[in-house]
């Protein structure tokens, strides 16, 4: 579920199996001001998190359908810097190397006094900000009506915000910083999916391309930006007269 407020909110996902540890640290953070989604299972949070990032993330290693901490390999492996705190039941020694080594910034072994969650939140947040604020900004690109700030993880098309999934967001990138040129299939899917590029499916590229088609063309059957070059690749057009 999604308990929301201001845009000024710290956004924190939590994680976690149990509903009612779950609902309990809703209640213990929310004085705080912050604003909440909450997600039981692995299937569930990839979702949100493809769509979302967090100031926070509290994540329970022992789901129903797998494990938190490959949630957060994924997310460091994309350079997310989601700062994580795994909660969970395995308290020994090579439980916590182990989530430290999977990218979490805290490890707090159930059961745990919600008072001493609440700091260690609290402490987690300061440091994620600490590090947004000394970690060199990037660049708001500019293009026609598309405008990428990929601090924030945001586009917008004029004064439309779209909602792009991670791939979709550095495809989209990709096209843009190389517009009107031609760019072949294979070097937007190294591009995209890196050193994973040998092992993804050959329709990865054109499917990720008719999302992208979807959400921001106005007949996406006869595309005016994002352009098939057959038997090659695709070239993002942008009309002089739209260049900024």
């Amino acid at each position: 579920y999604f308990l929301t407020g201001s845009k000024d909110m710290k956004n924190i996902l939590i994680v976690e199996d149990d509903k009612a540890l779950a609902e309990g640290i809703v209640l213990v953070l929310r004085q705080d001001g912050f604003s909440f989604q909450c997600c039981h299972n692995v299937k569930d949070a990839k979702k949100v998190l493809e769509k979302n990032i967090f100031d926070l993330i509290l994540l329970d290693i022992n789901l129903p359908d797998g494990s938190g901490l490959d949630i957060c390999r994924g997310l460091r492996k994309e350079e997310r810097l989601d700062p994580v705190i795994f909660l969970t039941a395995l308290d020994t020694e090579l439980h916590e190397v182990t989530g430290f080594q999977a990218g979490a910034d805290d490890y707090i072994t159930k059961p745990f006094s919600l008072a001493v969650l609440r700091e260690r939140v609290m402490a987690a947040l300061r440091r994620g900000e600490r590090r947004s604020s000394s970690g060199k900004a990037s660049p708001v690109l500019k293009e026609g009506p598309f405008t990428i700030d990929s601090e924030n993880q945001s586009f917008f098309m004029g004064d439309r915000e779209i909602l792009l999934s991670r791939t979709e967001q550095k495809l989209l990138m990709v096209l843009i910083k190389n517009k009107n040129r031609i760019l072949e299939r294979d070097t937007l899917i190294e591009k995209v999916w890196g050193n994973d590029g040998e092992f993804v499916d050959e329709n990865a590229l054109s499917v990720t391309i008719k999302r992208l088609r979807d959400k921001l063309e106005k007949d996406p059957r006869k595309p005016e930006y994002i352009q098939t070059v057959y038997g090659i690749g695709y070239r993002f057009q942008i009309n002089e007269g739209e260049s900024q």
